[in-house]
């Protein structure tokens, strides 16, 4: 089974609400989601899953520094990450706050490690988004979010999905 692992920062608990509904869509595609706090992980994880889906709060127009400092620890293994797929999500308390660039700024990093980014031409394009706790359709775009990357990831990695 494809592995996905889903990193969350959540001060309020509204980010980690949205993990939970990313890791219910990674399980309707029939991927195994494991979901984890960021400062519960250890950069080393991130060789292990095949997607890697990280939601952070929206501080200042980026992600929370527990955020940041695992994609900076993240630098050690440069090139290991190549193929894998990415995905990210956050939340902020305005609608100007700075969903955007935060995603981006995830996923700037997931790129530069040359892993496998997709877009998504209905709702949130670059990732999903709440504006404080998730509404339902906050909570229906974390889950397509999840769906989406574990279909990916699943054809990407078709011996794991064998189990081979």
């Amino acid at each position: 089974m494809n592995k996905i692992l889903i990193i969350y920062y959540s001060r309020t608990g509204n980010v980690e609400k949205m993990a939970r509904a990313v890791a219910e869509g990674v399980e309707e595609e029939g991927g195994q989601a494991r979901v984890e706090a960021a400062e519960a992980v250890k950069v080393s994880e991130l060789l292990d899953a095949q997607g890697i889906i990280i939601g952070s709060p929206t501080y200042y127009g980026g992600p929370a520094a527990e955020i940041k400092s695992l994609l900076d620890r993240s630098v050690r293994y440069h090139g290991r990450l190549d193929g894998k797929v990415g995905a990210a999500f956050t939340s902020s308390a305005n609608l100007g706050g700075g969903n955007e660039s935060t995603v981006l700024g995830i996923l700037q990093a997931f790129l530069i490690h040359g892993m496998i980014v997709q877009g998504d031409h209905q709702g949130d394009h670059y990732g999903a988004v709440a504006l404080e706790a998730p509404d339902e359709r906050a909570k229906a775009q974390c889950r397509r979010l999840g769906r989406r990357t574990a279909a990916l990831v699943k054809i990407l990695f078709p011996a794991e999905e064998l189990n081979l």
